[in-house]
């Protein structure tokens, strides 16, 4: 094990790979619209397993951007929602989902042109 594996990974650094990644990123946009129960969330997601949604949730939980809110009712009831931290990042990363769409026909060409010269 190098030096570099051993040492943890600074804080900012660890945030941003909650926020940024693939779970986080979409159950970030997805709660933006409305609080969600976790089943809706993850139809609204789509592919993502329970175990890993789940993962997701909690990470995003401990870090102070997602609220879950467990209703003592039968069946059990829990709805997930942005709390205003989580609000500010996600339209972060929404902010930059709508960017990836409104430019990856120029990153295609760009692609392409690179592979291009590297044939």
């Amino acid at each position: 094990m190098t030096m570099a594996e051993s040492e943890p990974m600074c804080p900012e650094r660890l945030l941003m790979e909650h926020v940024t990644s693939r779970w986080g990123t979409l159950a970030l946009i997805a709660l933006l619209d409305r609080p969600h129960r976790f089943s809706e969330l993850r139809r609204e997601i789509g592919s993502v397993s329970e175990k890993m949604l789940a993962q997701t949730l909690r990470t995003l939980e401990r870090d102070g951007l997602v609220h879950r809110d467990a209703k003592p009712v039968i069946p059990p009831r829990v709805d997930y929602s942005l709390t205003g931290l989580g609000r500010e990042a996600a339209e972060q990363v929404r902010d930059l989902a709508r960017w990836t769409e409104r430019r990856l026909a120029a990153v295609e060409r760009a692609r392409g042109a690179y592979d291009a010269d590297r044939a």
